[in-house]
């Protein structure tokens, strides 16, 4: 008999492995979930009308002790008006709403408003042009929300030229701006959206778990940009499941400081808590970027009582230092994921904190996490335990990238996952338009991550490789491709890799190793100001161009990268001995495809390398010092 899971009223609780078959007894049809995210905001509106859902820092101009807030009542208006606006520009049946958008009140409430009444596509507003056109041409956008001329002018003209390369559009709208500014053809949304009704939906149609709620971009474009349609029972489920883990119980608050066109701000910040019933504290408009809000970060902490904030490992490399006087009582965990974690961010933040840092995983693919570590039961080296239903196994692939064989608990291999948060498939162009295909990356329900690693008998998941090429910037995936494809512009290079080079604050930094024409005069310098100015966006720019004279091939002639990340450690290494003043031998091994350094040091200087290692801690690939 399956013992009883831990719980807290009629909520269940992932506390110890054992929890997870003992939540999964239950059929996950049999949990009278929301049929979709409107019902799952109007469930709790109607429960806790007047119970905060939003404090809006860093919006009207006020202190962030006097920030705005909005009720769940409030909230549940502002979605109504924005919906009954979309509806008033005519937007059809699964309609596509787009939002270039900062964090703001109102950006949750259009996201959620065109949910209530469409499919809604967040674009990164950062992202080059001409992939932002890509993917609103991809999704079939009908309408585009930008900041106006008032909030954000360079933005707007941006949106401006963006709105003017889509025939499809129906209406470009500003947030945030008065009518000055704005032609004709143009909406001011917020006025629009004011003279709606606020107490219902202008329309009886409701969706429904299989309807489309969202198109979510990847880092991983490449040609037609890679969209990962979102389900709206994919979505309920993760709310539903990431309140397993404990983070939303009754005194919950939550601190939200990543952009919400990222998955995880949608879910961990966002219909997780307000499923739950639990405040957001929202970082506004910059979030986690914003140095005046960030100087006061525990201060905000200790001044809404808030548990616990999701973020990259960036993000606490960079947190100030902890006033003396400052009460974090209120403070459970740091969740962090999405990066690779230097130990030394961990030990720093866990010390200082006096809480501990819980490590996640996930992907847009699988709506946001598949893994996240119990606070009672932490296992050292995982990225956490397997969320309830979903199911996660590595496998072995033959040379089509096509599942063969599962591995045993323990064994590496490609990890694969299914359950309720799997997507669909890629979007695709088609006849009647975009539709989810999951040809080369769904087989049988599996979804194939690209990501190495191995699943031990708990279910307990543990990372030893990457997916492809793909290069996470403090959580932000850059293609290097499209770096690739910028850098072989240039008249005298004949080849171009870009790989993710060790950084101490973004887990990983582009890096450029390119080979020239024999005739070329370009300097390192030169090949960096031209890769900075003709980066896809700002996080892509190389931080580094290395000139080489050859690339590293494979037996079939391709561009051989681990070979490449080994001599960018080696040289990290090299560097830092040089600054220390130590001689040493150093040797890089790839150990489950992560580098690891050799260091051997000169005659009976062994006792001077504390400072190195001390140094060396801050990276996330691991090292020996040895004779």
């Amino acid at each position: 008999m399956t013992p009883a899971p831990h719980t807290q009223g009629d909520r269940p609780l992932v506390l110890f492995p054992e929890d997870v078959p003992a939540i999964e007894a239950v059929p996950l049809a049999d949990r009278d979930l929301p049929a979709g995210t409107y019902e799952l905001l109007t469930r709790t509106a109607r429960a806790h009308p007047d119970h905060p859902a939003l404090h809006l820092l860093g919006e009207n101009g006020a202190g962030w002790r006097n920030a705005p807030t909005w009720t769940f009542g409030h909230l549940l208006e502002e979605v109504h008006r924005a919906a009954n606006a979309y509806l008033a520009l005519d937007l059809p049946e699964g309609g596509v709403v787009a939002l270039m958008l900062p964090n703001l009140g109102a950006t949750y409430a259009a996201l959620l408003g065109a949910q209530a009444v469409g499919i809604v596509t967040p674009v990164n507003p950062m992202l080059a042009e001409d992939h932002i056109v890509e993917i609103l041409t991809l999704t079939g956008a009908h309408l585009l929300l930008a900041p106006g001329p008032g909030l954000a002018p360079d933005l707007w003209a941006k949106a401006r030229r963006i709105a003017a390369r889509l025939p499809r559009l129906r209406a470009l709208a500003a947030v945030g701006s008065a009518r000055s500014g704005l032609t004709s053809q143009e909406i001011d949304f917020g006025e629009m959206a004011a003279a709606q009704p606020a107490d219902r939906l202008n329309t009886a149609r409701r969706p429904g778990p299989q309807d489309l709620a969202a198109y979510f971009h990847t880092g991983g474009t490449t040609g037609v940009p890679k969209v990962a349609p979102h389900t709206h029972a994919m979505e309920v489920y993760m709310a539903w499941a990431l309140g397993c883990s404990g983070a939303y119980l009754d005194d919950a608050v939550v601190l939200a400081g990543l952009p919400l066109f990222h998955v995880n701000a949608l879910h961990v910040t966002g219909l997780g808590p307000f499923m739950h019933g639990r405040p957001v504290v929202s970082l506004g408009p910059l979030g986690y970027r914003d140095r005046t809000l960030m100087a006061d970060f525990w201060r905000i902490i200790e001044h809404y009582g808030v548990s616990s904030f999701s973020g990259v490992p960036t993000v606490y490399a960079n947190l100030p230092a902890i006033p003396a006087d400052a009460d974090l009582s209120s403070l459970r965990a740091g969740a962090v994921g999405a990066a690779p974690l230097p130990k030394k961010v961990r030990t720093t933040f866990e010390a200082t904190a006096k809480v501990p840092m819980l490590e996640g995983y996930g992907l847009t693919e699988a709506t946001c996490a598949t893994a996240a570590t119990p606070a009672f039961a932490p296992r050292e080296g995982t990225v956490g335990l397997r969320l309830p239903y979903q199911h996660v196994k590595a496998v072995t692939l033959d040379s089509g990238d096509r599942p063969t064989a599962d591995c045993a608990p323990g064994r590496s291999g490609v990890l694969a996952i299914k359950g309720p948060s799997v997507f669909p498939g890629y979007l695709r162009p088609g006849p009647t338009g975009p539709a989810p295909d999951p040809a080369g990356k769904v087989f049988d329900g599996w979804l194939l991550t690209g990501d190495l690693g191995r699943v031990d008998e708990d279910g307990y998941l543990y990372l030893t490789g990457r997916a492809k090429d793909l290069i996470i910037r403090g959580g932000h995936n850059i293609d290097p491709q499209l770096v690739e494809e910028s850098l072989l512009d240039h008249p005298d290079v004949t080849a171009a890799a870009v790989i993710g080079a060790p950084d101490p604050h973004s887990g990983e930094v582009p890096a450029a190793y390119l080979v020239l024409t024999e005739a070329s005069q370009a300097t390192e310098e030169d090949l960096l100001a031209w890769a900075r100015d003709r980066a896809p966006e700002p996080a892509a720019a190389p931080k580094a161009v290395r000139v080489v004279a050859a690339l590293p091939v494979t037996a079939v002639g391709k561009i051989y990268k681990p070979a490449l990340l080994q001599d960018a450690v080696r040289r990290l290494i090299t560097d830092e001995l040089a600054r220390a003043g130590l001689a040493a031998q150093v040797e890089i091994e790839l150990r489950d495809g992560r580098p690891h350094a050799l260091i051997r040091p000169a005659g009976d200087e062994a006792g001077r390398y504390g400072p190195l290692a001390a140094e060396l801690d801050r990276y996330s690939f691991t090292y020996e010092i040895t004779t």
